[in-house]
């Protein structure tokens, strides 16, 4: 065991935030903190590493282990690189190359007991600079960065002049290569890309230490935790398995829960009945057994009704006029910014009903095409054409129509006169807006609340064509399965941009990839469209261009799998030479230590210089074969 938490409690002035929690952290386990907004899940991490002092309990970690914490929002001033800023974490390992340079530059002036004495220390520093992966430490840097969504170029940026996102996805990049033995990371997603997100979930998966994650990302928290600690009111309860499995547990313990709190109401009912019937005979050993029975039912522990799940409300959201069959026409549209070609001749179009996703890495123009749609941005070419009644609804989180003196209940009832308070309130109640809540100011609320009043305004609306730009940002995971739910019983056509996958996983039909200045079409939600990514060169997709007429779900002929199988194997056979050629120098490079700290040899300056020149050759070479192991390792 490496943490444990032992009756934490912690209260904010009226707001007992988390409640005798207690659970612990095995060694390797990978955990994740789930809960609404304001749940307390930051304040559980805080208080954890001591940022935050608890009102009672105890938080113990494993003798001799250390850990590492990125917050949600982490500031990293320096005036070096990202590439020397990461650099820093890796001193020793610098100091030791420093070190040993400077005694192969020393060995050439020495001779006797100093030249001895050198040698037993440069021998010393070598190994110390090999248990610690000393000759790959340039490759690893350059991996986690490339990893995390750098490029090369970006490796000379100074850090101050990134945006926060960069910073902390720096910071990220910091705490990976410190490699503590429990890593605890706050919404570490929030600034990666989905290619980046994948990275990170396999760096995770195979990391040699124990993991905390607080993240609102489902897709990431199915594929890394083993266990989910839930904040619930204050409650804090561990489940085993991921995300996915958690959510069955809950549900099926809120119908256990609801279940016994339906049968000790019934219970109680049916005592009150009797005692009130043998009250009603009026005798005295009637009476006196009435009284019994009243006894025992003033004992019962009452159990409080089990929360409903907000996000069983079903909102049926139906468009007042049905569009047209052909609802958006795009033909050879283009963009650029300057020297910058974001794409060129796209061409799609969309039907009534569907469901479209449009993924892709960050900077490829997704947003823009949605802003060109939407006439926020004029197009360079092409043409776009809306099919007949159609009407569009725009969410753009930087763009919220809001009015900021009016009360959310003000905000829904002036621009939908139509709705009864009820109406209101349900609505409000379905993107997790309830009692006095509906009452609050809207200049009050955070950059979340206020996305999802925007989004509740845009699902009232009359429109038929949904246009949603990351409409999951700063939602909660209970938000977002609201959100699903909604879209799902929305009966017009939406198109979006996102990269939560989970929630593409939920809500697509159909998913193009904008990659390469080209949109490619699968007809399908993420997990298809992982599918054939494993099956296509990511790096060449041969997906058939977007056409609404031809499903893109050929498999590849005989010829195309020969081909790519004839490649996996050179890959293979590439990367088992380069494992045999490290093997091998690194075998040389032992041996020559060895050799260079016999005595007989330590006296002979001349074969000492040439064993140190060849040990240097072996060091060269070793550190170019780590890079490229790396590279075909990918």
């Amino acid at each position: 065991m490496i943490l444990s938490c032992s009756n934490i409690n912690k209260t904010f002035v009226d707001n007992h935030v988390i409640k005798n929690a207690s659970f612990h952290i095995e060694d390797y386990e990978k955990a994740a903190i789930v809960g609404i907004n304001g749940a307390g899940k930051s304040t559980l991490l805080k208080i954890i590493i001591g940022k935050l002092p608890a009102d009672e309990g105890l938080v113990t970690f494993a003798k001799d282990k250390s850990f590492g914490y990125l917050a949600q929002h982490q500031s990293v001033d320096s005036a070096n690189t990202i590439f020397d800023e990461l650099l820093t974490v890796k001193q020793e390992v610098l100091d030791l190359e420093a070190g040993i340079r400077q005694a192969e530059h020393d060995m050439k002036e020495l001779e006797g007991d100093a030249l001895e004495q050198l040698l037993k220390k440069y021998t010393s520093m070598t190994q110390r600079f090999e248990s610690i992966n000393g000759y790959a430490y340039k490759s690893e840097v350059t991996g986690i960065l490339k990893g995390l969504g750098f490029t090369e170029e970006d490796f000379t940026k100074k850090i101050d002049t990134l945006s926060g996102g960069q910073k902390t996805r720096v910071a990220l990049g910091k705490l990976l290569l410190q490699s503590p033995d429990l890593i605890m990371l706050d919404e570490p997603t929030n600034h990666l890309d989905m290619n980046s997100i994948a990275w990170l979930e396999n760096y995770l998966l195979n990391y040699k230490g124990a993991v905390i994650i607080v993240s609102h990302d489902r897709y990431f928290l199915d594929k890394i935790a083993t266990k989910i600690i839930e904040i619930d009111n204050g409650e804090v309860t561990a489940f085993k398995g991921n995300y996915s499995q958690y959510a069955k547990q809950k549900e099926q313990l809120r119908i256990e829960r609801m279940n016994a709190y339906l049968n000790q109401q019934r219970e109680i009912k049916h005592q009150e009945e009797v005692i009130e019937k043998l009250k009603s005979f009026n005798r005295e050993k009637s009476i006196k057994r009435a009284e019994s029975r009243e006894k025992m039912l003033d004992k019962i522990e009452r159990l409080d009704k089990p929360s409903e799940v907000k996000a069983d409300m079903k909102l049926r959201l139906t468009p007042h006029k049905l569009s047209g069959n052909d609802v958006l026409s795009v033909t050879g549209l283009a963009k650029s910014f300057g020297n910058l070609e974001l794409f060129s001749d796209i061409n799609f179009e969309i039907k009534r009903g569907e469901h479209v996703a449009i993924i892709g890495d960050n900077g490829t123009g997704k947003t823009t095409i949605l802003k060109i749609l939407n006439e926020i941005l004029p197009p360079d070419k092409g043409t776009i054409k809306l099919g007949s009644n159609v009407e569009i609804g725009y969410y753009d989180q930087e763009h919220h129509v809001l009015h900021m003196d009016k009360t959310l209940f003000e905000e829904i009832s002036d621009d939908y006169p139509h709705l009864t308070n009820t109406e209101i309130r349900n609505t409000l109640a379905a993107f997790l807006f309830t009692g006095e809540d509906v009452f609050k100011k809207i200049s009050s609320l955070s950059g979340g609340e206020r996305g999802r009043v925007s989004l509740a305004k845009l699902m009232l609306s009359e429109s038929n064509f949904l246009i949603l730009d990351e409409p999951t940002n700063h939602l909660d995971i209970t938000s977002k399965e609201i959100l699903e739910n909604a879209l799902n019983a929305y009966e017009g056509t939406i198109l979006y941009v996102s990269h939560d996958r989970y929630f593409i996983n939920k809500t697509a039909s159909r998913i193009m990839d904008l990659h390469h200045k080209e949109l490619i079409n699968y007809i399908g939600n993420y997990d298809y469209y992982l599918e054939k990514q494993q099956i296509l060169s990511p790096e060449a997709p041969t997906a058939t261009k977007v056409t609404v007429e031809e499903p893109t779900q050929q498999k590849l002929d005989w010829q195309q799998q020969k081909e790519l199988q004839a490649k996996q194997r050179k890959k293979e056979n590439d990367l088992k030479k380069c494992e045999d050629r490290i093997s091998l120098l690194e075998d040389k490079g032992k041996a020559l230590d060895e050799e260079m700290s016999k005595p007989e040899v330590a006296t002979n300056s001349v074969k000492l210089q040439e064993l140190a020149n060849e040990r240097a050759k072996i060091d060269e070479e070793l550190e170019e074969l780590y890079v490229k192991w790396e590279e075909l390792s990918e």
